[in-house]
């Protein structure tokens, strides 16, 4: 695992590939975080307690800074096509379907507590998926998402962030 400055995981959280994880400044991993993806996580990042990222040597999650995943949440970077193929993790592949390849999180994304996001899914600059959500297509920028499935409710004021950014010496 590639790390930077600053960075705090918790002894119970459980990173499964760390030779496939970089992580940069400023980062908290809390208790019970569990990850068995590749990871390439940000600045200013923040993962809370008990979030899942699940999906395999092959899928790759993607957190640029300033982003955050609430606490409970599941990501479900690459899975199991239940139509096609059989569905279990410890099946020969060959009697599997695999879908998804990498969740992305530009910056200043956020993920609300207990929510969920599947495979192939782009979180555009600045969108939020609030609480309890289920997220299964990409978003739009500086939108806000809600509901299962989450749907576009309002636009959030970029100006403010991105000033805080700039202040922190961040473009």
């Amino acid at each position: 695992m590639t790390t930077g400055f600053d960075v705090r995981i918790s002894d119970s959280a459980s990173i499964s590939r760390p030779d496939m994880v970089v992580i940069r400044n400023h980062v908290a991993i809390d208790m019970g975080v569990y990850i068995s993806t590749q990871a390439d996580i940000g600045s200013y990042v923040h993962i809370a307690p008990y979030v899942c990222i699940i999906g395999g040597a092959d899928a790759q999650l993607i957190m640029e800074d300033f982003t955050n995943i609430g606490a409970g949440s599941k990501l479900v970077v690459r899975g199991d096509d239940f139509i096609k193929g059989m569905i279990n993790p410890i099946v020969p592949i060959e009697y599997r379907v695999l879908i998804g390849e990498k969740i992305h999180m530009h910056r200043f994304s956020l993920i609300g507590v207990n929510s969920v996001v599947l495979q192939n899914v782009e979180m555009a600059e600045g969108s939020v998926l609030g609480a309890n959500s289920l997220l299964t297509r990409s978003t739009e920028p500086w939108t806000i998402y809600v509901g299962s499935p989450a749907k576009a409710i309002k636009m959030r004021d970029s100006k403010l962030i991105l000033q805080a950014c700039k202040a922190l010496g961040y473009e």
